[in-house]
C-alpha cells in the first residue's frame, strides 16, 4: 500500500494540481488527465465545471486496483477570483497518510480549504470544502479504496 499511496500522491501533483496530463476524453464529454509510472497508469475522468462528478482510477499492469469516486459543487454563483488556484495549490499539498484529496487545512489570504476523511487507503469517504472570508463556497464528497 505505501508503494500506492506513493505513486497516488506522484499522480494527483502530476496533473489536475499541476495543470497537467490532459488526454483525448474516454467518454463524451468527459475532461480525462493520465500519469504513468512504472507499473501503475493513474486515470482522472470528470464532467462538468462548477458543479462536477468524476473518478479517479489506478491501474497496475493493466488491472484496476484502487478507485475514488467524487462529486463537488459551487455553493455560490460566483466564483471569487484566486479559488481555483487555491483549490490546486490544496490539492499539491496531498500526503501519502491520506492520498485522496488536499491537506486536513490549508489558508490562502481569504480562503480556507478544508478536508476530512475516515478509513485509509483501502476503505475510505471524506469530503472536502473552501471558505471564503468565512463562508462556504465549495463542497466536495469523495469515497473510495481497493479493488480486488
Amino acid at each position: 500500500m505505501k508503494v500506492l499511496a506513493k505513486f497516488l500522491v506522484n499522480a494527483k501533483r502530476s496533473t489536475y494540481a499541476a495543470q497537467k496530463g490532459k488526454i483525448p476524453s474516454c467518454r463524451r464529454h468527459s475532461k480525462d488527465l493520465a500519469f504513468r509510472e512504472n507499473d501503475y497508469y493513474y486515470l482522472d475522468s470528470y464532467f462538468g465545471e462548477k458543479d462536477f462528478s468524476g473518478e479517479e482510477v489506478v491501474y497496475c499492469k493493466d488491472l484496476p486496483v484502487w478507485s475514488m469516486n467524487y462529486y463537488g459543487k459551487m455553493i455560490k454563483e460566483n466564483i471569487p477570483e484566486g479559488f481555483i488556484e487555491t483549490l490546486r495549490e490544496a490539492l499539491n499539498n496531498v500526503s501519502e497518510d491520506t492520498p485522496f484529496r488536499g491537506p486536513e487545512e490549508y489558508i490562502k489570504g481569504k480562503y480556507k480549504y478544508k478536508c476530512s476523511n475516515e478509513g485509509n487507503i483501502d476503505f475510505f469517504h471524506g469530503m472536502e470544502s473552501i471558505f471564503y472570508e468565512n463562508e462556504e463556497v465549495y463542497r466536495l464528497y469523495f469515497h473510495g479504496g481497493s479493488i480486488k
